[in-house]
């Protein structure tokens, strides 16, 4: 399984950005994806995680504030993220972990920067 991230960029504090992430190969029917950030310094976190089903989940310094979705027919996962901070700044990597069997298989996407400035 592939994952291509699309978004990230330099955005001002307050604004707004989408981020997709595709995944491509062999994508299981059962899956969740999910997104991740890293600050400097600090460890990767979970952001938000959406089942195929559409089972959602957020950390709690994004509720009410960023939204997760999918389109399961594309094999996509969206993350639409407003009111951004500052400290929303890190690299935010796309992930996918996908059952079949009893196998549980996890990928990750290349990350993609994400920069809010104040």
């Amino acid at each position: 399984v592939q994952l291509q991230a699309y978004g990230g960029g330099l955005v001002q504090g307050g604004g707004s950005m989408r981020l997709s992430c595709a995944a491509s190969g062999s994508v299981f029917s059962l899956n969740v994806m999910g997104w991740y950030r890293q600050a400097p310094e600090k460890q990767r976190e979970l952001v938000a995680g959406i089942t195929s089903g559409g089972i959602t989940n957020y950390a709690d310094s994004v509720k009410g504030r960023f939204t997760i979705s999918r389109d399961n027919t594309k094999n996509t996962a969206y993350l639409q993220m407003n009111s951004l901070k500052p400290e929303d700044t890190a690299i935010y990597y796309c992930n996918i972990v996908q059952y079949r069997l009893g196998v549980r298989r996890e990928y990750w996407g290349q990350g993609t920067l994400v920069t809010v400035s104040s």
